[in-house]
């Protein structure tokens, strides 16, 4: 199942989220809502209703009916999307049951699972890829509004990052994650096991350059952006010498700590031994009794900057440069490095990392037995042991026929209310049998054994197979998540047709839309301001007193830099010149915003920083350009699209609201 499609969902997505948790009400199968022929019961409202609000929440008439119109909404897309037979496509039916796949997993656990993601997890370590990501977190035991409102916040910063903003900007700016927004959202190079499993699939999913839709993990939602991938270059052991550099150092000692690296380095440089140096300097106290020596690591166990260094040394006994990371000063040595093992050297590891992993599960040996106790299964061995007689040696060479088994016709054991033939299962073993080029000589009582095996794996098979037919009956859980996705990707493609990407690709309607509604984007007030920067307090006074004249002498701002910097190329340069509004600036806000307009004025200077600032002209509101509110006036466009659609899908259907049924729900 492609992961990085989980969340292709929109606002009211969680109106058919985890529904299962309630319980049920007096008379829940009573039609509250019917739309055409469609009949919604009072139930299915009320379980919705009341996930989506705290149990505290006192259940009102107007939270009630504002709640029935959100919901009615929703029903209707959701049937107009069925009626357009979105539900029929081919890409539809196999995103689905790749969702029902996924979701299965958990009720369905056996060795093949455990198989399949071993070799999944071992074809990732080969790769190291790198990917930002922004954060939207959600508390540890979220409220449906809760998520709500992570989901929607991150799914805008989505389209924002999918219609050309700068991802590390927005990470910069929404993200929160304090350990990455100020890397952009950088999170540098990592492989398999080295994050939790939903971000893993996202992330190893994506294409170079792709952005992902909002992926749910425990943490939260993230939108997440890879920027390279490339092969493993395995693990690395090294030695290093730290010189630590604590969060809150002064700079004098900060200035230490550099100098006593920079020492170290010398002597390295001179020839000492690094190991006695590590010992003698290192304040990585727990290595340097080892001559600094690290344990093995690769990809995405150490910090960046500390793991691209010791990557990038060649040769056994190359050491780096002093490098910085958060903790402090580092010279590495490299002792030994090693490529990504083969499977059967990494398996071993794989497996006890992916025991403390998402991928653990039970296994499904133990599931079929526990199933076959549940559903009463009964088996004639005497039936099966009649397969002896007509399966013989062929099998191992691809000729054996089903048809060699034509008189074996009765019941050979039931499960449930299902019932299987010795004819089934003589199909089963001509479909299933394998030429083996190993059995050299083969016996009767090797077809015995192989004929149990078979019948093993047929057995399994079939009672996964029944007891995945009947998730959705057995567990509601199931089927109210199945029920999500089937209408929450329905709901996402023709909203996506009717408003987003129409919001987006319709660039008359938009220009049109902006035409009609400039006036609902006006840049306020603003004051274009220029920024000088002084050296002395010479350069200061000097400048002061020729913006006092500057008007009169007709000088521009680069004029007098000109005039101030013809003795000292230093003593004055221009660091800022651009349009501020209230709020942008408090320095520009001292001078240019006060109420009381006599308090403003034309320049000001701040000694803290060597800083002027000049007031060039104030500018009065004024309409923006639709390139200046591109990213508003297409929020708002959306918004005016979805409400005329949703007028047009009210007006196309007959709504009716059984009033004495919702008169009872409290």
């Amino acid at each position: 199942m492609n992961m990085k499609k989980f969340f292709k969902l929109t606002n009211v997505f969680l109106f058919i989220s985890f529904t299962s948790v309630f319980a049920q009400t007096d008379n829940d199968d009573a039609v509250l809502l019917t739309i055409d022929n469609n009949k919604i019961t009072k139930g299915e409202f009320v379980r919705i209703y009341k996930k989506n609000n705290s149990k505290e929440t006192q259940i009102d008439n107007k939270s009630l009916n504002d709640y029935l119109e959100l919901f009615i909404n929703f029903k209707l897309k959701v049937l107009e999307a069925e009626k357009l037979g979105l539900d029929t496509s081919q890409s539809f039916k196999n995103e689905l049951a790749g969702y029902r796949k996924q979701l299965a997993v958990p009720y369905l656990v056996d060795k093949d699972v455990d198989a399949q993601l071993l070799n999944e997890a071992y074809e990732r370590k080969k790769i190291a890829i790198r990917a930002s990501h922004i954060l939207i977190k959600i508390p540890e035991n979220p409220t449906p509004m809760d998520t709500l409102t992570a989901y929607n916040k991150a799914f805008d910063l989505y389209k924002k990052a999918i219609t050309g903003e700068d991802f590390g900007k927005l990470a910069q700016e929404n993200s929160e994650d304090e350990t990455t927004k100020n890397l952009k959202g950088d999170i540098s190079y990592f492989s398999v096991l080295s994050t939790v499993y939903q971000f893993e699939n996202a992330a190893y999913n994506l294409k170079v350059g792709e952005i992902s839709k909002p992926t749910r993990t425990s943490f939260g939602y993230h939108i997440i952006k890879l920027t390279d991938r490339k092969p493993n270059p395995g693990e690395v052991k090294v030695a290093h010498i730290m010189v630590l550099v604590p969060k809150d150092a002064k700079p004098e000692d900060v200035k230490k700590a550099e100098d006593k690296i920079n020492e170290v380095y010398a002597k390295i440089q001179a020839g000492e031994d690094f190991s006695k140096l590590a010992i003698d300097y290192s304040d990585d106290k727990s290595s340097a009794r080892k001559g600094g020596e690290l344990p093995w690591f690769g990809i995405g166990r150490m910090v960046p900057e500390f793991e691209i260094a010791s990557f990038d040394l060649k040769n056994q006994g190359d050491y780096s440069k002093p490098i910085r990371t958060a903790f402090g000063w580092h010279i590495i040595k490299k002792i030994e490095s090693k490529p990504v093992g083969t499977f059967d050297e990494v398996k071993s590891d794989l497996q006890t990392r992916m025991a403390k992993d998402q991928r653990s599960q039970q296994s499904r040996k133990f599931l079929v037995e526990k199933l076959k106790r549940e559903y009463n299964y009964k088996f004639n061995d005497k039936l099966l042991q009649k397969f002896y007689l007509v399966v013989d040696t062929s099998v191992f060479s691809d000729n054996w026929k089903a048809e060699k088994a034509v008189k074996l016709i009765k019941t050979l054991f039931t499960f449930g209310d299902s019932t299987y033939t010795q004819q089934q299962f003589a199909k089963y073993i001509e479909n299933n049998r394998k030429k083996s080029k190993k059995i050299e000589k083969s016996s009767q009582s090797m077809v015995n054994q192989y004929i149990n095996d078979l019948f093993d794996k047929y057995l399994e098979e079939k009672v996964i197979t029944y007891e995945e037919a009947r998730l959705a009956i057995k567990y509601p859980p199931f089927r109210y998540l199945m029920n999500e996705y089937h209408d929450g990707i329905l709901l996402f493609d023709l909203t996506d047709k009717m408003v987003w990407s129409k919001a987006v690709k319709d660039t008359i309607g938009l220009t049109d839309f902006y035409e009609k509604n400039k006036n609902n984007y006006l840049w306020e007030k603003r004051a274009d301001v220029t920024i000088f920067q002084y050296s002395n307090d010479k350069a200061k006074d000097e400048t002061l007193k020729m913006i006092e004249k500057k008007n009169e002498k007709r000088l521009t701002n680069d004029d007098l830099v000109k005039l101030e910097t013809k003795k000292d190329s230093s003593a004055l340069k221009i660091i800022d010149n651009k349009l501020y509004q209230k709020g942008d600036n408090p320095a520009v806000d001292k001078i240019a915003f006060n109420a009381d307009a006599s308090l403003n004025k034309t320049f000001n200077t701040n000694s803290d920083k060597k800083q002027i600032l000049v007031i060039n002209k104030m500018l009065e509101p004024q309409i923006k350009t639709l390139f200046e509110a591109k990213g508003l006036v297409t929020a708002d466009y959306q918004s005016f699209l979805e409400k005329n659609w949703i007028s047009e899908l009210r007006a196309k259907h007959t709504i009716s609201i059984n009033k004495e049924v919702l008169s009872t729900i409290k």
